[in-house]
């Protein structure tokens, strides 16, 4: 047991020296610059998106309002020929047809205070559009451009890990199946998996170990850490 332990130490240092290639990859100061260029342009492609839903919003409306204010004015029309056809005969009536053509006159200072607004705003966005596709299109060139760098970095440094990984996929061969798996099981909430032994202390979490403990480590005994959980190795 105390060989497959060595194996596995042996594996390990393989699977980290691989790891930490991977984590450096991803933690390449090229790559952030890169997502940021990439989540700036998405960005911008959901606002140009927002925007021009906006304004299709507003067109619609536009739409409305202009047969809003047909249907109007024609009733205002249809007003003053029915006061030239038929004149109001008395006070009440006279009101009456005074109120209504207020009544349609104010409808229709409101309908045409909304279309100005309107195209006013849509006017504001359109121009505001403009401005998010310039720089869209600036930080999309940018992201090309570096795009470029770092597919070049990527590729010598894939290079690399796959070398790494092979490495480690050697050491991993004379080891047993059981081993390994219980290896992958303790990384999953342990890096690294396996830790030495350090007086009576786990080396990977310092915390004490009772003396019992350590003599089965030492014995060569397949033992994992009462607080991390990482196989011991004397």
């Amino acid at each position: 047991m105390s060989d497959q332990l060595q194996l596995l130490w042996d594996f390990q240092q393989a699977d980290m020296a691989a790891d930490k290639m991977e984590a450096s990859i991803k933690r390449s100061p090229t790559r952030q610059k890169l997502l940021k260029y990439r989540d700036y342009v998405v960005e911008q492609q959901n606002t140009i998106k927002r925007i021009e839903g906006e304004v299709t919003n507003m067109l619609d409306r536009l739409e409305a309002l202009k047969d809003a204010i047909r249907m109007t004015d024609e009733q205002l029309h249809s007003l003053q020929s029915k006061m030239d056809n038929d004149p109001p005969e008395n006070l009440e009536a006279l009101q009456q047809f005074l109120n209504d053509a207020r009544r349609f006159q104010n409808n229709l200072n409101t309908y045409e205070q909304e279309v100005r607004r309107i195209r006013k705003d849509a006017a504001d966005r359109e121009r505001l559009q403009h401005d998010v596709k310039v720089r869209a299109a600036k930080a999309k060139a940018e992201f090309d451009k570096l795009k470029v760098v770092y597919d070049g970095e990527k590729a010598e440094k894939d290079k690399e890990l796959d070398k790494l990984r092979a490495e480690a996929d050697e050491k991993a061969k004379p080891i047993e199946p059981d081993f390994m798996e219980r290896y992958k099981t303790i990384k999953k909430h342990s890096v690294p998996p396996l830790a030495r032994l350090l007086g009576d202390q786990c080396g990977g979490c310092n915390m004490g170990l009772p003396s019992s403990v350590s003599r089965r480590v030492k014995a060569g005994e397949l033992v994992e850490c009462e607080t991390c959980g990482r196989l011991l190795l004397p």
